[in-house]
C-alpha cells in the first residue's frame, strides 16, 4: 500500500491537467499513487492524461456527475490511509509530498495535514495570509476558524486528510457546485486540529472560468445553514462563515442577482467585518466592477492589494 493516494478529478482541463501531473510526478518523496478521474471531459483532457505511463497512475472515466461527487468518487477509489488532494489546474512544488510526510512522521496521532501556499493570478504570484502567526516552525491549528478569517489554512492542492476522516465528517456534498470545499472544511474544523506548516509547497491559480465567479444558482451554492446551530455558540466559526457570506453578497451584487445579496446580507452580524467591507456592501453593481478590475490591473504590477477582504 503507497503511504498517499493522490486523487485528482479533471474536466475539461487540457490546457493545464499535463502541468499539474509533471509536478505530481516531480516529487522527492515517491510512494505514492495518483486516481485520476476524467469527469466527463468534453475536450481533449483524456488524451492528455494517457500520455502518461506512470504505473502509479489509476485511471478513470465515467459521465460528468460535478466537483464534488467526482472528489467523492476518487477518494473512495484510494487504498492509501493518507488521500492527498490535487486539483487539475494548480501545481506543487517537488518538496510537496516529502513536507506533508515530515509532518505526519512528527504529529502521527494527527489526521489533518496542511501546508501554506501561493496564489496565482494576473500573472503574479503572491503569499497567502493566514490569521494567526505561524512563524516559521510548524503548529497545531486547535481553532480552523480562527486561523483562516484572511486566507484559508485548508485548501484543495495543499491538504493531506487520513481517509477516516471522510467517516467522521462525511463527503463533499453533491448539492453544492460550488463552494464545496469551504463547506468541507467547516465539518473538518468542527471535530479535527490542522497540522500545518509555514513553507510554501503549492502553487493555486486563479481562473476567470472558477465555478465561484458566478452566483447566478443560488441553489447550488454553499450556503452554510447546517451550521447555525454551531455558530451561535462559536464566534470565531460565525465570523469565519460571515466573512464567506460577505464574499458571496459582493459576487451576488455584481451579478445583479438581488435575491443571493439579501439572503446571505441578512445573516451578517456586521461586527464581523471591516470598515472597508461595509463599505464595499454599500456600493452598486458599477463601482464593485470598476473596483475589481483596478485591483486586477494593479496585479498585473505585482501589487495585491485585497480590494474585497
Amino acid at each position: 500500500m503507497p503511504k498517499f493516494s493522490v486523487v485528482i478529478s479533471v474536466f475539461n482541463k487540457e490546457k493545464y491537467i499535463a502541468d499539474t501531473l509533471k509536478s505530481v510526478f516531480a516529487q522527492t518523496f515517491t510512494d505514492f499513487e495518483v486516481v485520476i478521474l476524467n469527469d466527463g471531459s468534453t475536450d481533449n483532457s483524456e488524451a492528455e492524461i494517457l500520455k502518461f505511463k506512470d504505473p502509479r497512475i489509476r485511471y478513470f472515466s465515467k459521465e460528468n456527475s460535478g466537483a464534488s461527487a467526482a472528489r467523492n468518487f476518487t477518494i473512495q477509489q484510494a487504498t492509501s490511509e493518507y488521500i492527498a488532494f490535487m486539483d487539475a489546474d494548480d501545481y506543487w512544488y517537488p518538496f510537496y509530498l516529502e513536507e506533508q510526510n515530515r509532518l505526519i512522521d512528527k504529529f502521527p496521532k494527527e489526521s489533518v495535514f496542511a501546508t501554506a501556499t501561493e496564489i496565482k493570478r494576473n500573472g503574479k504570484t503572491f503569499k497567502n495570509n493566514y490569521s494567526i502567526d505561524f512563524a516559521t516552525k510548524d503548529i497545531v491549528v486547535v481553532d480552523y476558524f480562527e486561523a483562516s478569517q484572511l486566507d484559508s489554512v485548508l485548501l484543495s492542492i495543499s491538504i493531506v486528510i487520513k481517509k477516516e476522516v471522510f467517516e467522521n465528517v462525511g463527503y463533499y456534498d453533491p448539492k453544492i457546485k460550488s463552494g464545496e470545499d469551504t463547506d468541507l472544511y467547516v465539518r473538518i474544523g468542527l471535530k479535527y486540529k490542522v497540522v500545518f506548516s509555514p513553507k510554501v509547497c503549492a502553487t493555486y491559480v486563479v481562473r476567470k472560468n472558477s465555478l465561484f465567479q458566478s452566483v447566478k444558482k443560488l441553489e447550488e451554492k454553499a450556503n452554510f445553514e447546517a451550521y447555525a446551530v454551531h455558530e451561535k455558540d462559536n464566534p470565531a466559526l460565525k465570523k469565519f462563515l460571515d466573512l464567506n457570506r460577505y464574499s458571496l453578497c459582493i459576487l451576488a451584487k455584481m451579478e445583479g442577482n438581488k435575491e443571493a445579496f439579501k439572503k446571505n446580507f441578512e445573516k451578517i452580524n456586521q461586527g464581523n467585518l471591516s470598515k472597508k467591507q461595509q463599505f464595499l456592501l454599500r456600493q452598486n453593481k458599477t463601482i464593485l466592477k470598476y473596483l475589481s478590475k483596478t485591483k486586477d490591473n494593479l496585479e498585473k504590477l505585482g501589487l495585491r492589494l485585497g480590494t474585497f477582504k
